[in-house]
């Protein structure tokens, strides 16, 4: 290990300063460009890394991060940056990547970007003194990183987290330790409902049998009126994978419901719902707008989830058809519909790719596609059958704008035209972005 001085001349796309070392590119966290700092580097073999033991000269876009868990914890990646240079940061990145299709909107942005997270996923383990700690996995390792509070995600999580450990203490419950497979509780996930304010606790153990179970409960209800419903999720595999098959509601429905874009929706524990509920709207309401629906398309909602675009847009729609992998999602999207009285939809629990591939040799008239799919975009055999079905347009929504230039690349090459750009800042002090691109056949 040695101590060198430094100049950041750039950053990547996570966030991180880069530098130069024995003529070798190095991505160093809380860098920003224009800095001089002094690094501690690391070599082993091929690999060098470097650690800011101390800033030198400052960028005028550095802040103190109000986190104390920052350095640490590398959850958030931009702490160290003001608001407005995060949102310029993240502007020049979808600009950068976007500019072979044109001019890219300026980013929607978040008028309190603190505490937004509806969904917390806290990891528990043993500290070294035997307390039990909760936090997430340091980066590349699996040592848990004690973490009482965090600034992005609904502190009413935080304060059930730490009467969960706090039980568990009296109850003489052990965290699960991965090395040994011995200990119960692995992880505690908590959802929130933003407008009604519904909380669903999921504690996700180990084993079926649950020592002293109904007297847990009722503590934690105690100190927690405010919780809706609580499942048990039994994952009893040596894996990293957090939730496991089997669950058993042990008070509650099983479920919360929230309302977004006067649709309400039923979430469950293993249902993807998207984390930031003010931004979910504005980008939502932005994706339907592109779209410019008259009330007389047929809309294919790709990935649809839990059909939260599909319900969204069948209000201006002739008729929706939603298409999803995970089956848990697809039967809240069928109660979501019924729910909201919505007869316009249909849901198909399909591979969205092999749907679609179905669906043009039926020559099914699809006029518009909204998809969202996960981080690693879509592949060749989704990207292809849309080709093959012609739709008039296409809203492609994506948290990973270098998987969405890729996707945006084959349908320019077959067909389609990039006519808006649209970022939104959903995941404000992390590096992330979602964009939303809207593309009309030539």
């Amino acid at each position: 290990m040695e101590q060198v001085k430094v100049k950041c001349f750039g950053m990547d796309e996570e966030g991180k300063g880069l530098i130069k070392v024995r003529g070798r590119l190095v991505h160093v966290s809380n860098l920003l460009e224009g800095e001089t700092a002094v690094v501690e580097v690391i070599q082993r073999k091929d690999f060098i890394k470097a650690k800011v033991i101390k800033i030198v000269e400052k960028s005028k876009d550095r802040v103190s991060s109000k986190c104390p868990y920052f350095i640490q914890c590398g959850g958030c990646q931009l702490q160290h940056m003001s608001y407005e240079s995060q949102a310029e940061f993240k502007q020049q990145k979808i600009e950068k990547l976007m500019k072979p299709y044109g001019k890219v909107n300026k980013i929607l942005t978040m008028q309190e970007p603190y505490y937004y997270r509806n969904k917390i996923h806290s990891t528990l383990a043993q500290g070294k003194n035997g307390k039990v700690i909760s936090g997430i996995y340091e980066e590349n390792t699996h040592n848990v990183i004690p973490i009482e509070s965090c600034l992005i995600q609904d502190k009413r999580a935080d304060e059930i987290v730490a009467s969960v450990k706090e039980i568990m203490k009296s109850f003489k419950l052990r965290p699960y330790d991965e090395d040994s497979g011995q200990g119960f509780l692995r992880h505690v996930l908590i959802k929130t409902g933003f407008a009604s304010n519904e909380i669903m606790v999921v504690l996700i153990v180990s084993s079926q049998v649950f020592p002293g179970k109904n007297n847990f409960i009722k503590l934690l209800l105690q100190k927690h009126p405010e919780i809706t419903t609580i499942v048990m999720n039994i994952n009893n595999r040596k894996t990293s994978v957090v939730l496991g098959e089997v669950e058993k509601v042990l008070y509650g429905k099983g479920y919360i419901e929230d309302t977004l874009c006067d649709c309400v929706f039923q979430i469950s524990p293993k249902s993807f719902y998207q984390v930031n509920p003010i931004q979910t709207e504005i980008l939502y309401e932005k994706a339907i707008n592109m779209a410019k629906l008259t009330g007389k398309e047929t809309v294919l909602d790709a990935y649809c989830g839990i059909g939260t675009i599909s319900l969204i847009a069948s209000r201006k729609a002739k008729s929706v058809i939603g298409v999803e992998l995970n089956k848990d999602a697809v039967r809240d999207a069928v109660k979501n519909a019924k729910r909201n009285k919505i007869s316009n939809v249909m849901f198909y629990n399909d591979d969205a790719g092999d749907f679609m591939v179905n669906l043009s040799k039926e020559k099914q008239n699809i006029d518009t596609v909204f998809m969202d799919p996960p981080r690693s975009g879509s592949d060749e055999k989704f990207l292809s059958s849309i080709v093959k079905l012609k739709p008039r347009q296409i809203i492609y929504i994506s948290c990973n704008a270098v998987t969405q230039e890729r996707d945006l690349n084959y349908l320019t090459k077959n067909g389609y035209k990039v006519e808006k750009i649209q970022p939104v800042d959903m995941f404000p002090h992390t590096s992330h972005v979602e964009t939303v691109c809207l593309l009309e056949r030539k």
